[in-house]
């Protein structure tokens, strides 16, 4: 908050009020040995003017991706954001909306949840998607939970390239069940966890995985589905405009991270996660879901449907104890999706693929080949650096670049991967670049 704008006039009005004394009576409920009963040892206050000055001088110590040239990925990417996004978004009657329980009262926030439902269904390619989630990890968490009570199962199975986030997250709420989370690194190691031990609840994967590869994920949910198993996939939004929708492959749930989808980095979030699934478990989904329907007077309306506002209060007998979203970063991805239509996201998501494809063949003609060279891929891809991936990023940043993600810090056996990400907004000039600067740092 810049500016408060309360006077010693206001807060006396306000404590009159109250019929107390002093803001200290607000407090009589905490016992006075834990209060601090001495002001805060800060320094003296700055003048407005001031505080600007070493705020602007603090921000200026870092570096954003508008001041760096970013191939960073991994979940994340440096996607333009068209005006209209901020614009609308930031509008007043969604700015202000708090939980929709009232209906009468939030038709517009209610109406705006049901487009973005609609549209992440589609995308998808499953019969309903829910409110949204805090994050793409979560949503991969809370579908394990939703296998696990559906199949009443215990035992998750899990590719080695999903996310290492959504996999932490996912461990540790099925952990936190009574449940475990193997890995493996193939389908050929999927089908031997299948068929021993414990029966598994769902197999989850990610499409495209960590590394970018599209490995077949059909005869993924084939064996799923044999061994009577819920098929979880998490995929990117904007891949989804190329591929074959996971649900039109058979999969039960299809999660993912939604910043891609008009979101900016944020640090790190907030942003959003998407969950959809198909129609045997809609009355599992965790969360919220708006519902069409009509008001007295035939006219359409819509409503929070399916779940009672008592089930996120009812801790282990609830659903799940995911009871809120982010909605408005939801609206913004909406937003989006409406503004560029289903060709302008595939538009996206081919010129993001055509520049990987480009960067990697220059890389190729330094001696930087793919990890995975029999591999298909779209706009993210892992190649093997002849040295150390820290000392090379740690040049790259130097000259203006935001290099790979680091591999290695995830996986030992990716030791020496880097991993590299374009989108729409990488030029050829920047590929280029980037390139140079590689060979620059290899023929040191």
């Amino acid at each position: 908050m810049r500016y408060i704008p309360h006077t010693s006039n206001d807060r006396d009005a306000m404590l009159n009020a109250m019929n107390i004394a002093s803001i200290d009576a607000l407090f009589d409920d905490i016992p006075e040995s834990a209060r601090l009963n001495r002001p805060l040892q800060l320094p003296p206050a700055l003048t407005e003017l001031e505080l600007r000055r070493h705020l602007t001088a603090l921000a200026a110590k870092n570096k954003s991706a508008e001041d760096l040239v970013m191939f960073l990925g991994g979940g994340f990417y440096d996607r333009f954001i068209p005006a209209t996004v901020n614009a609308l978004a930031s509008r007043g009657e969604f700015a202000t909306a708090y939980t929709p329980y009232q209906p009468e009262l939030s038709q517009g926030t209610l109406a705006a949840i049901y487009e973005f439902q609609t549209m992440i269904a589609g995308l998808t390619g499953t019969y309903a998607a829910q409110a949204s989630m805090y994050d793409g990890a979560s949503a991969v968490g809370e579908a394990a939970l939703l296998a696990m009570a559906q199949t009443q199962r215990k035992r998750i199975v899990a590719h080695q390239a999903v996310h290492p986030d959504s996999l932490a997250v996912a461990k540790t709420y099925v952990n936190a069940r009574g449940g475990t989370v193997d890995i493996v690194q193939d389908v050929e190691q999927l089908e031997t966890a299948l068929s021993t031990g414990e029966p598994v609840a769902a197999v989850v994967w990610q499409y495209p995985d960590m590394l970018g590869r599209l490995r077949g994920l059909d005869s993924v949910i084939e064996a799923a589905h044999r061994h009577q198993s819920l098929s979880i996939v998490s995929s990117d939004p904007v891949a989804l405009a190329l591929l074959t929708p996971p649900g039109e492959m058979g999969a039960d749930v299809v999660v993912g991270e939604g910043q891609p989808l008009g979101n900016p980095m944020n640090y790190g979030g907030p942003t959003f996660g998407y969950f959809a699934v198909q129609a045997p478990l809609v009355r599992k989904m965790p969360g919220r879901l708006v519902g069409g329907t009509v008001d007295h007077s035939g006219s359409r309306g819509f409503v929070l449907t399916l779940q009672a506002r008592e089930q996120h209060i009812r801790r282990e007998k609830a659903t799940s104890n995911i009871c809120s979203n982010h909605s408005l970063n939801a609206l913004m991805a909406t937003i989006y999706m409406a503004s560029l239509g289903p060709q302008g996201l595939r538009d996206v998501a081919m010129l993001s693929t055509a520049k990987a494809h480009y960067l990697a063949q220059q890389l190729a003609g330094q001696g930087m080949h793919l990890a995975y060279p029999d591999e298909p891929y779209l706009y993210e891809f892992a190649v093997r650096v002849p040295g150390s991936v820290q000392d090379l990023n740690e040049h790259l940043l130097f000259k203006g670049y935001l290099g790979g993600f680091d591999l290695g810090r995830w996986h030992p056996e990716w030791e020496g991967y880097w991993q590299l990400a374009t989108t729409e907004k990488r030029t050829k000039e920047e590929c280029d670049g980037l390139t140079e600067e590689v060979a620059a740092w290899m023929s040191r």
